[in-house]
């Protein structure tokens, strides 16, 4: 399905949320310019020129497994196309929407729902890293990915892990997260301010992590490494 280009817009997952009644399953839009992107808890998404903004609508089905997983899914599908671009051994997925190239943000997901559907809205560091107070940032070495080409590869590895997610559910999704993710004992700064350690990705996707008072499930919730918080206090 050929994506819809947008000059400019305050938001692509906005602009989608807003056209779902009028659009396909699977269909995907870009914005060359965003002037409003939203990323998770409210922070803002600085979109650079030559950077990727682009959204996915995804029609829900009776028979899906959780919607809340989306995010993973597409989470595998745009490490397997950034490592086209980039040494896969310096790419990680963090939980729960990140991907990081060398310990700084490279990419963030961003899910919303409106009805039986999913906006799974994607912010990808092509061409430049934006200054973002407190988050080291990170782009791909020049010369940079084209936006077009590189939304192209997004759709169809998209769609084929979506397809896997629906036919085999969240578990085989869960094995080529954590096989691409940070991996166990990486120390984590906590939104609350506290330091913890990964300790894995639970069944349903929630993050376990070992804090100094034992083993703990978190469902939502702001998590960075801890060297990238470090850093960022120190810059």
């Amino acid at each position: 399905m050929t994506p819809i280009i947008l000059d400019e817009v305050a938001s692509t997952s906005d602009w989608v949320l807003a056209h779902a009644r009028e659009l396909e399953d699977c269909q995907w839009v870009r914005a060359r310019r965003q002037s409003a992107g939203r990323g998770r808890q409210g922070k803002s998404w600085i979109m650079a020129e030559g950077n990727l903004a682009a959204s996915c609508l995804v029609r829900l089905r009776a028979e899906d497994p959780s919607a809340e997983q989306m995010g993973f899914v597409a989470g595998v599908a745009l490490f397997e196309v950034a490592a086209r671009h980039a040494e896969p051994a310096l790419l990680q997925l963090k939980w729960p929407n990140d991907l990081m190239l060398h310990g700084a943000k490279l990419a963030g997901i961003l899910l919303d729902r409106t009805g039986d559907s999913v906006v799974v809205g994607i912010g990808v560091n092509l061409a430049r890293a934006p200054v973002v107070p407190g988050q080291p940032t990170a782009a791909f070495a020049p010369p940079a990915p084209d936006p077009d080409t590189f939304l192209e590869e997004l759709a169809v590895a998209f769609a084929g892990e979506l397809a896997e997610w629906r036919a085999h559910g969240f578990a085989p999704v869960a094995d080529r997260w954590r096989a691409r993710a940070t991996p166990p004992g990486t120390a984590l700064a906590l939104g609350d301010g506290r330091h913890a350690v990964f300790d894995q990705l639970a069944a349903d996707g929630a993050l376990v992590v070992r804090t100094a008072s034992g083993l703990e499930t978190i469902r939502a919730g702001d998590v960075t490494l801890a060297s990238s918080a470090a850093g960022a206090e120190t810059s």
